[in-house]
């Protein structure tokens, strides 16, 4: 290995090194409660050599957000390749959405649970949506639901509120199921889910 690319595979290594120890600090602490500093206290660098990496606090953040989405955009492309019945892949996306944030819980609690400013979305006529590097995680929520409702008549039209309306659901099973600070007596966590997701999923058909 030469002198040029090893010291890339360490710029490399080192700026993980710096979105691992933000991701962990600002699902533990919160965003707001956690500066450049400590994260460079985290792994034991100066502020310098992390302004070297990040221009700031709301780079690092809009970083981590945007690996979150495309590892979830990863896992769920593979459901929309597999051919099947529209309900069931319907129900295998939301599956999979929450089995990564269980699996990613400082990824997911980083992005979907960490109060911040978004970038701006736009939804054109034909439903396709652009908000950033979450616009193809929840397009393909869109495409699994327009596919249900193609495919017959169903309780709802509308599918974008739909569409909104199951993430919203969703995202409220596998944010309790992160944090389960509550002192409650919990059911199995799968058979919770699987409910969760019949019910939701339910809720579209006729």
């Amino acid at each position: 290995m030469g002198v040029t690319e090893r010291k890339v595979r360490e710029k490399a290594a080192l700026r993980q090194e710096i979105l691992a120890a933000a991701r962990e600090l600002f699902a533990k602490h919160g965003y707001e409660s956690v500066s450049m500093r400590k994260i460079a206290e985290r792994i034991e660098y100066s502020p310098t050599t992390i302004y070297l990496h990040f221009r700031d606090k709301g780079e690092l953040l809009n970083e981590i957000c945007t690996e979150t989405f495309q590892l979830l955009s990863k896992k769920l492309a593979k459901v929309v390749a597999s051919e099947g019945d529209p309900v069931d892949l319907l129900r295998r996306g939301l599956r999979v959405y929450v089995d990564f944030g269980l699996s990613h819980p400082n990824h997911y609690r980083t992005t979907f649970m960490t109060p911040h400013q978004h970038p701006p979305h736009t939804v054109s006529l034909d439903q396709k949506i652009n908000f950033g590097t979450g616009g193809q995680a929840f397009q393909y929520l869109l495409d699994a639901v327009g596919r249900v409702m193609a495919t017959g008549p169903t309780r709802q039209t509308d599918v974008m509120a739909t569409s909104q309306a199951l993430w919203m659901t969703i995202h409220g099973v596998t944010s309790l199921l992160i944090t389960k600070e509550l002192e409650f007596p919990w059911s199995d966590k799968n058979l919770l889910i699987d409910i969760a997701i019949a019910g939701a999923v339910k809720g579209l058909l006729r």
